[in-house]
């Protein structure tokens, strides 16, 4: 077990480069079950969510071969479906979030695919429900397996398209369908479809392929399946998670940076947010500049009343970038209402910030105001524990602008989405190094 040891209160100055997206890689890297051409992917982030994606893969038969650090070529034509079946499998698909996403392709292309429940962050329940009621439509049977605490998905006859009006724009459930419709018999129509830049990157790569879809970009889809998926060759998009990140970091630190190649018409409402909250950050081409401000106040709406910033299925405002605008608004000129309606467990990481001298009051499981301190009080060094990626990130940014020392425990939480963190902010000039903890065992 490793921790974060943080001096806080150092400016920060230079460049730092987003990684590839994380959503977006566990979805393009599952699509390679597909077909049984060979599929190269670029600008691979090399975090432990998509490493570990990668090891299932190759434990299912999957070649893979490394052709330089972010790039990797896939070819899934020796698939092992007895280990498909087996305990093991099932066990590692529940350890691991992103395994939600090869139960589409496993489904339609072998007739069978089990759904184990799925680990991951710890922040509330996550619906499996949209994945399944639409893998259902699609022709599938689905019955529960006690031992295995797994659902079992049967097709042995193919998937058939059909219409569906999803229950919500789920990202991952969107993008299983669109994969398994890939090779149902006829067209698929996806009402209300997330249409996140992440999913228009899996569609634009599965055209790549030879497939036919209609409406990239909105929340009406249409896929002709039945044809067999040809190769590619893909390029996966910055994190917009972690450019916003950045900016979060630069405004609380009071510091210079330069995010590069951000894809900045990919970034949708990301920057404004962020301008609301009082930041002011330039866009030089592809780059973003955000410029050290001693202060940055806080927008109110236009009848004068407390700003809400709350997250919305896109365009609107992504959930994962919520924790990263409540803990830079500690430091703001003025109050926000921050409004997570998503997921129930993901605020209560505030209580840490609490514990650093921030001004928040917990409303309830979904919001959480912040009143600012203008830089007029540091926070305070402390020990934390991260729950989840998004809360992780949070209090290290907190913990780089604290007074003194601050411990940051269980960071390979933050570590499943986010590349060499500590050495990538090292070079900006952050006091950050990684402690090593042996576990003792009883």
């Amino acid at each position: 077990m490793s921790t974060y040891i943080v001096e806080g209160g150092h400016k920060l100055s230079g460049e730092i480069r987003p990684q590839g997206a994380k959503n977006e890689a566990l979805e393009v890297i599952s699509a390679v079950l597909l077909t049984d051409q060979p599929v190269v992917i670029r600008n691979v982030p090399d975090i432990l969510d998509v490493r570990n994606l990668i090891e299932l893969l190759k434990s299912m038969g999957v070649k893979v071969e490394r052709l330089a650090k972010d790039t990797y070529s896939f070819q899934a034509d020796d698939i092992n479906e007895e280990f498909l079946d087996s305990d093991e499998f099932i066990s590692r698909c529940g350890s691991l979030r992103g395994s939600v996403l090869v139960v589409g392709p496993l489904l339609a292309r072998f007739g069978q695919a089990y759904f184990a429940e799925p680990g991951g962050d710890k922040i509330g329940r996550r619906k499996v429900d949209t994945h399944i009621t639409g893998l259902v439509k699609l022709g599938a049977t689905v019955s529960y397996d006690m031992a295995r605490h797994a659902y079992c998905l049967k097709a042995p006859n193919g998937l058939k398209g059909c219409y569906m009006l999803l229950d919500e724009a789920s990202v991952t459930g969107t993008a299983n369908l669109i994969m398994a419709a890939v090779l149902a018999e006829g067209e698929t129509t996806i009402y209300n479809a997330a249409c996140e830049p992440y999913v228009q990157q899996l569609c634009h790569m599965l055209v790549g392929m030879g497939v036919k879809i209609n409406g990239i970009g909105s929340n009406l889809l249409r896929i002709t399946g039945g044809a067999k998926p040809a190769g590619a060759d893909h390029t996966i998009l910055p994190d917009m998670i972690e450019v916003g990140s950045f900016i979060g970091m630069a405004a609380l630190n009071r510091s210079a940076i330069t995010i590069k190649d951000v894809s900045y018409d990919n970034l949708g409402i990301i920057p404004d947010a962020f301008r609301k909250l009082g930041i002011k950050l330039e866009r030089r081409g592809d780059d973003i500049y955000i410029p050290a401000q001693e202060t940055y106040e806080i927008e109110t709406n236009l009848d004068g009343s407390i700003l809400t910033i709350a997250d919305a299925p896109w365009p609107g405002l992504s959930p994962d970038l919520l924790s990263v605008m409540l803990v830079t608004a500690t430091q703001c000129k003025g109050s926000v209402v921050i409004h997570q309606k998503m997921f129930e467990s993901r605020l209560f990481f505030v209580d840490r910030l609490i514990d650093m001298g921030a001004q928040i009051i917990l409303c309830d499981p979904h919001r959480a105001v912040v009143i600012g301190h203008d830089h007029k009080v540091s926070l305070r060094g402390h020990r934390m524990y991260s729950p989840d990626i998004r809360a992780g990130i949070a209090m290290l940014i907190a913990a780089l602008s604290a007074k003194g020392i601050s411990k940051i425990e269980n960071i390979s939480q933050i570590e499943r989405g986010y590349e060499d963190i500590d050495e990538r902010l090292r070079a900006l000039g952050a006091d950050i190094r990684r402690e090593s903890t042996a576990v003792v065992k009883k």
